[in-house]
């Protein structure tokens, strides 16, 4: 996704030294993840106080230490944690539709701007969330429409910040170098809620503000120095083929060439590029795409669950006995996203090394149904349970969801069934990741609802949405399987015929 005309960022030129006299192209590809990984990771940091402070704004929790807490009205009355769950519902499903159209709207203006003014618009939009506190706002309706347009504003980055990557680098262990860098998730989780805990103190208000200030002064960054394409600093005409071979390989190079050369050819011919455009419905008749897309639905209802209940769960249920302060439960769920880091990066690696995504993704799957299970029953005993399980759960859950957003659905947007198409990768994306992004919005929805039955009820929900997950990829996983049998017989043959 570029824009034909892209201007360069302006940090070029008040530090010059930054431009390719004076860099390389391995060095550029590094900035461009960093500065990618940072964007990405802000847009969920800002993501993350609405879940922080669900425990200081819902329905009071009995406990045995001194705390007033009254909640927040109209969130702090019985049905508390249903109105709750409709503001969960209210930004996902606006995160959802926008995800359908941000990418074909990135394809057609500066993708470096079109980032900016989704990292803007993420952050000032935050930030009036806060004000509700300080203008002391009891509106549902106020709260549920700052949502809805933040959600549009939050689709904006995953569109760009993938295609910018997408430019930048090859298809040489996707797995592995989407697992490290879909970390950004995590690790945004993590920022967030920490920061959104640590000035919970003050007030509620303070925890949104800070991060929507985050997410601004990262942008401001982006705005600055990101680079979309290496077309833009002019590599293709400066930089020699040996200085690329370096860099890339002989078969990237090759790929990169070919991908120029049919990107020259479409932008020649427009028309007939949007005739021949892979269709809706004729992308979800693909190899693998229906699959991954509902078990990508079922994966992220529950890690969304997660993102939004986890800390208000630990906030009201005693961990040996005692109930845990609002900063305390914040801090204590981020366990679940560093565990989360490790579990995107591993995933990856190991399908890269058996080269079978699907059965990664149901190994995992499978594995997280006792994790969760055991998290809770045992997570309540003490806090090194708790942390472990917790961790464990992370790990299991987030890795199959990491891996189906970025090297599933990229290799599903590159087969050769397609090969050639410049826009059915696009097309495949958002499908999986639209797919996705509804039953985001329903699990804490759900969750908000089913809650209040107890939440022995909420596990049992997530555990069923992640057997149905596992049980839309058995086909595919089953034909990885076949084929990887196929192959040691092969290669047993050649080697005996030696």
């Amino acid at each position: 996704m570029r824009s034909n005309t892209p201007s360069l960022a302006p940090g070029f030129t008040l530090f010059p030294s930054l431009k390719p006299l004076h860099t390389t192209l391995f060095f550029h590809q590094i900035f461009v993840l960093i500065l990618t990984f940072l964007a990405y990771a802000s847009f969920h940091a800002s993501r993350k106080p609405p879940s922080i402070v669900k425990s200081v704004l819902g329905p009071t929790v009995q406990t045995n230490s001194t705390s007033n807490d009254t909640g927040w009205a109209p969130f702090n009355g019985p049905e508390g944690t249903h109105r709750l769950g409709e503001l969960d519902l209210a930004f996902l499903t606006s995160y959802a539709i926008g995800m359908y159209f941000a990418g074909h709207v990135g394809d057609r203006i500066d993708l470096r701007l079109f980032l900016v003014f989704g990292m803007m618009g993420s952050g000032i939009l935050t930030i009036i969330f806060g004000f509700g506190y300080w203008f002391d706002v009891h509106l549902l309706g106020y709260f549920i429409g700052v949502q809805v347009i933040c959600g549009v504003f939050q689709s904006i980055g995953w569109p760009c910040v993938v295609s910018v990557v997408g430019n930048w680098f090859g298809k040489e262990k996707r797995g592995l170098i989407m697992g490290v860098w879909t970390s950004h998730t995590s690790v945004g989780n993590i920022i967030g809620s920490v920061v959104a805990s640590g000035v919970l103190e003050f007030g509620w208000g303070w925890s949104f503000l800070v991060p929507g200030i985050l997410i601004i002064v990262v942008g401001i960054l982006v705005f600055c120095f990101l680079v979309v394409s290496p077309d833009d600093l002019g590599f293709e005409m400066m930089a020699s083929g040996k200085e690329i071979e370096m860099s890339l390989g002989e078969e990237n190079v090759a790929n990169l060439e070919k991908a120029e050369s049919e990107e020259a050819g479409l932008l020649e011919n427009k028309d007939s590029d949007s005739l021949a455009a892979i269709g809706f419905l004729e992308a979800w008749r693909l190899p693998g795409v229906a699959p991954f897309s509902f078990c990508l639905f079922f994966s992220k209802l529950v890690a969304y669950t997660f993102l939004y209940w986890l800390p208000f769960y630990i906030r009201h249920t005693a961990i040996a006995g005692v109930h845990l302060s609002h900063k305390t439960a914040g801090i204590l769920s981020t366990i679940f996203d560093i565990g989360g880091v490790l579990g995107g990066v591993l995933a990856g690696f190991i399908s890269d090394v058996i080269d079978a995504r699907a059965v990664t993704s149901v190994t995992f799957l499978l594995l997280s149904i006792p994790a969760l299970i055991l998290y809770r029953i045992y997570g309540s005993v003490s806090m090194v349970t708790n942390i472990g399980l917790m961790f464990i759960s992370g790990l299991l859950v987030n890795g199959p969801y990491s891996l189906i957003t970025t090297a599933v659905a990229a290799d599903l947007g590159t087969q050769d069934l397609i090969k050639g198409n410049s826009r059915a990768l696009a097309t495949v994306t958002a499908i999986i990741d639209g797919t996705g992004s509804v039953g985001a919005a329903l699990g804490p929805l759900l969750a908000g609802y089913v809650s209040t039955r107890g939440w022995n009820s909420v596990f049992l929900m997530l555990i069923f949405a992640i057997f149905f997950a596992s049980i839309f990829l058995v086909c595919v996983a089953k034909t990885e399987i076949g084929r990887m049998v196929s192959e040691e017989k092969e290669l047993g043959s050649s080697v005996t015929a030696r």
